[in-house]
């Protein structure tokens, strides 16, 4: 028969507070334990009509005053020494903690991770890594709650209050609002999902959706991200008003505005990925917005340039620069590398 008397334990906390929980309980049950004994034994010796003596009755004693007052002295002190030091570890993360937001509101969990993906009723971490939650309240009182990490913390309107912990095991684990706060509280769950350091990065790498496929080679990871970012929205197949081709890129001559070359390689693409403004080909303006990819979304994103078919020498020499200058309007989004 499977009777779980406890969550399971998955976070840096969980051992030291089932340790206390337990070493409170187990005293509260003993010292309970002792105080009936001694009742029903008072009472089954002096109740009405029993032959016991009562002369001379005991009012004062004062070692066993001592005792039971010193032993519930150091009990006490003991329990709440460990209690504050569980506390104040609670309340320190480390400073190599992964920050993400959460924003509670009825009736869900709303959150937000710092490289953009967002999740509702639902919190991915890695195992290992410290994760500070950084948390505020749209409407009223919540509670981020996960028990089977054994933290819990207040959610409230206009101000930030923050939760940290460390998961050490894989899995996915509940997440509730402790706080009733509202006719629908009880909907108002979620799941956290504990991923090992490979599944964390896939993750990642699908922008955060567990039901994307992911890309198997960096061909397919750099047509991914061409996708995804639309990068076909300014890149025809042949050079237009609003940007040139991309098509035949590698090793061809890309000559600037500002009169200098070079030819397009590897490093071409890293530059006009995260500098723009750096070489505008010529006859363009920087119309281009700087991207934060990662040196590996990079590497994946010039492979699949690399496999993109040749453009067509007749269509890049239909674009006349004076046109193009005079049709892009100043701040238009777009390439123009």
């Amino acid at each position: 028969m499977n009777f779980p008397y406890r969550p399971e334990q998955a976070s840096n906390f969980a051992m030291d507070y089932d340790a206390l929980f337990f070493t409170i309980s187990a005293l509260t049950a003993i010292f309970t334990l002792m105080v009936m004994v001694l009742c029903i034994w008072l009472i089954s010796k002096y109740k009405r009509g029993k032959d016991a003596d009562r002369s001379n009755p005991v009012h004062h004693n004062t070692m066993i005053e001592l005792v039971w007052s010193l032993i519930s002295l150091v009990l006490g002190m003991g329990i709440f020494t460990w209690g504050s030091k569980i506390f104040i570890e609670m309340r320190q993360p480390p400073a190599n903690a992964m920050e993400i937001f959460v924003v509670g509101k009825r009736w869900m969990w709303h959150i937000q991770h710092a490289n953009g993906i967002r999740e509702n009723n639902e919190l991915h971490v890695p195992v290992g890594q410290p994760v500070k939650l950084t948390m505020i309240s749209q409407d009223v009182i919540h509670a981020f709650y996960i028990p089977q990490f054994r933290v819990q913390y207040h959610v409230v309107p206009g101000r930030y209050t923050m939760l940290w912990f460390t998961a050490t095991k894989a899995g996915k684990y509940n997440l509730f609002c402790s706080m009733h706060c509202g006719t629908q509280h009880s909907e108002m769950g979620g799941y956290v999902y504990a991923m090992e350091r490979p599944d964390w990065q896939r993750w990642l790498a699908s922008g955060g959706n567990r039901y994307k496929p992911v890309p198997e080679t960096m061909v397919a990871a750099g047509e991914q991200l061409y996708k995804d970012f639309s990068c076909s929205n300014c890149h025809k197949d042949v050079d237009d008003m609003r940007a040139p081709s991309l098509n035949g890129l590698f090793g061809r001559k890309r000559t600037f505005n500002d009169g200098t070359s070079m030819i397009a390689d590897q490093e071409y693409i890293r530059q006009s990925l995260l500098n723009p403004g750096l070489n505008v080909v010529k006859g363009y303006n920087v119309t281009m917005q700087p991207y934060t990819f990662s040196e590996e979304q990079i590497l994946a994103i010039g492979e699949y340039l690399r496999t993109k078919g040749t453009a067509t020498s007749e269509a890049a020499q239909s674009v006349n620069p004076a046109v193009i200058n005079t049709a892009i309007p100043a701040g238009n989004a777009g390439g123009n590398r």
